[in-house]
Order: C-alpha cells, then sequence, then structure tokens
C-alpha cells in the first residue's frame, strides 16, 4: 500500500522540482523528505527518482505515479469534503486568501454575510499577492483564495487546484490630468514617460513589463508601489504613469486621467480539486458572487 503522505511529497517535488524546496514547504529536514520518498520507492518496487549530481529528476514510473497521486489527493479532498456535508452547517476555520483590491471591495460584504448566515465559521483572512496564492492553497495555508490573472498573460490553476469565475475588469492607464490627450495607441505613447509598476515578483509587475514590451517597448520604471491607492497617488503627483484594474479606481484622486485599455483582469475564485462540495467552500463561493454583483451593481 502506498503512503499517501509520501505520495503528497512526490507530488510536491514534481512541482517544486527540488528536495530542498519541498523540505522548505513542509518544514521537514532535506534528508527527512529523502528518506520518506525513498521509503515511497520501497513500496512502489521501481525506481521513482533518479540522481544526477546533486540534482534529483522523476523517472517515468515516477511521473505516472504522480499523475495517480494527484487523482489520489483529489478524491481525498472531495471524501473530506463530503463528510463535512454529512455534518451539517459549516463550522470551523476557514481560510480565505485575497488579493489588496478584493480585500477593499468584494471580500467585507461577504464576510459580512457569511458570519450572519454561518456563525459557526471562523473566518480567517490573509491579504497575498495572486502569484503567491496557488502554493498557500497546496499547502494547506488557505481553504479558498481570489486568484487573478490578465489575459495578455493567462495563468492556470494547475492539476490539483480548481476554479470558478467571478470577475472581469477593465485595465486603465493611469496618467496625469496635465499631460496631454492621448491618442488610439495611449500606452505605446507613454514610452518615453517613467512608470510606477509593482514589486519585482508579482503579478502587476509582470504585467506592465509584458503591456509595454507588447506595445513595442520597454519601461522607464521609476517607482515600484504594490497599493493601487499609492500607484494614484504618485500619478497624481505627475511621478508617472501606470496601470490600474477598475476594482481601483472608484475614488480616483485629482490630477488623474483613467484611459481603457483593451486588457482585461479576470478574478476567479480558487480552490483544492474535490473541495467544491465543502459546505464552507461553497456557501463561501455563493458569499463572493452575491458580494461582487451588488458592489458592480448589476
Amino acid at each position: 500500500m502506498l503512503d499517501v503522505r509520501r505520495l503528497r511529497l512526490l507530488c510536491d517535488l514534481a512541482r517544486l522540482g527540488t528536495i530542498a524546496a519541498v523540505a522548505r514547504s513542509h518544514t521537514y529536514t532535506p534528508s527527512a523528505v529523502s528518506q520518506q520518498l525513498a521509503a515511497l520507492e520501497r513500496e512502489a518496487g521501481v525506481p521513482l527518482l533518479e540522481r544526477t549530481g546533486r540534482r534529483v529528476a522523476l523517472t517515468p514510473a515516477g511521473v505516472v505515479l504522480v499523475r495517480h497521486a494527484e487523482t489520489v489527493l483529489a478524491a481525498l479532498e472531495g471524501a473530506g469534503a463530503a463528510l463535512a456535508a454529512a455534518r451539517g452547517e459549516p463550522a470551523g476555520p476557514l481560510r480565505i486568501g485575497a488579493f489588496p483590491t478584493a480585500v477593499r471591495t468584494l471580500l467585507p460584504a461577504a464576510l459580512v454575510t457569511l458570519g450572519l448566515d454561518h456563525p459557526a465559521l471562523e473566518l480567517m483572512v490573509t491579504e497575498l499577492d495572486p502569484v503567491a496564492m496557488p502554493e498557500a492553497l497546496r499547502e494547506r495555508r488557505l481553504d479558498v483564495a481570489l486568484v487573478n490573472d490578465y489575459d495578455i498573460m493567462p495563468v492556470e490553476p494547475g492539476p490539483t487546484l480548481d476554479a470558478v469565475p467571478l470577475l472581469e475588469e477593465t485595465v486603465f492607464l493611469a496618467m496625469p490630468s496635465t499631460g496631454t490627450d492621448p491618442g488610439p495607441d495611449p500606452v505605446g505613447d507613454a514610452r518615453h514617460a517613467a512608470w510606477i509598476v509593482g514589486s519585482p515578483g508579482t503579478a502587476c509587475h509582470a504585467v506592465a513589463l509584458q503591456v509595454c514590451r507588447t506595445a513595442g517597448f520597454s519601461p522607464l520604471v521609476r517607482h515600484h508601489a504594490d497599493d493601487f491607492a499609492a500607484v494614484l497617488a504618485l500619478v497624481a503627483a505627475g511621478q508617472g504613469v501606470s496601470l490600474v484594474p477598475q476594482l481601483a479606481t472608484a475614488r480616483p484622486p485629482a490630477g488623474v486621467r483613467l484611459v481603457p485599455l483593451a486588457t482585461r483582469r479576470r478574478t476567479r475564485v480558487t480552490y483544492r480539486k474535490g473541495a467544491a462540495a465543502d459546505p464552507a467552500v461553497a456557501a463561501c463561493v455563493t458569499a463572493l458572487r452575491a458580494s461582487t454583483e451588488a458592489y458592480l451593481g448589476r
């Protein structure tokens, strides 16, 4: 019989690439991870890993086992969801991850609804950049996450996660209102402007660079800011231009012109594969959909 915990380690190795990364993810030592994977190989009766110097790679048998292990882990998640449904009223911790603009706009009303309709839930919110959400879900630090991507840089949730669409919004070029009127290619017209972008490693940073590359130039990055209120304040002060999604544009400061672009930001509610039937997860999805509809005035 194959040990489920060891199967999870093998899946993590396939995703993260190194034993050291798997060890950090589980707060184990690399030696402990290696010992568990060696035990899994003995259980399987075939080599699962091949070592090249200090690195390891999956053998063909290892790749096959990872594919089946992902199905097993999703089935176990589904079993847990079915048991939670059998217990009736959702109760206990519900760990929700969200990016900053969603925390300020979509999430508060959803939390109020969840608190009123399901008082036995212990709601816990963590603000994270979207690029960090999938890892937090897989490591079970979150149960539900609001994750976004952009049509110009689509990101798939991966084989161990499921997602349902929540919102699609316009992305604007925020520019000082004292500048010249934008032409038919507002991003291209800003090729000589100073740019305000997110911190390196964030989704907003990557998307800003990609939007500019698509327009045929690399931006002159003058400022890094991750809070869109701060970004808009810098734009109003004449410090540059930036990309800002619709959720962050409800009350722009004076001195800012917002030019709609063709680029769209897409938000999904994401959770581990198999967890959709969990009453707490389902209630969270329902509440988020209702709060989104109310926020957009639909």
